[in-house]
């Protein structure tokens, strides 16, 4: 079924909206190569963070201290890395800035 004219030029002004907005996507969109989003950076933090949780695991059963606390650092570093980014702008909020009126 085709468009009409008006959802034609609806669906255009949405098009040039997000390429302006975000050319980044429009552009794996438009190609269809969507790029790995999960590069070696992500695996290192996902890798640290199981062997962290093991490691506090371990320390618990042992009744090791030390191991315990290197296994939940090594969590708390993971996780960071490996949610750190793309949580960065919902916890940090930049204030708007008031300008007076002249």
């Amino acid at each position: 079924m085709p468009l009409s004219d008006k959802e034609q030029k609806l669906l255009d002004e949405l098009e040039l909206d997000l390429v302006t907005k975000d050319p980044h996507l429009a552009k794996e969109l438009s190609t269809g190569l969507i790029e790995s989003r999960f590069g070696a950076t992500s695996y290192f933090a996902t890798m640290a963070c199981l062997i962290g949780v093991v490691l506090l695991i371990a320390g618990i059963a042992s009744q090791t201290t030390a191991v315990g606390v290197i296994g939940f650092l090594l969590m708390g570093v993971g996780s960071y890395f490996l949610l750190g980014d793309s949580y960065a702008g919902l916890l940090i909020q930049p204030k708007p800035t008031k300008r007076p009126s002249p």
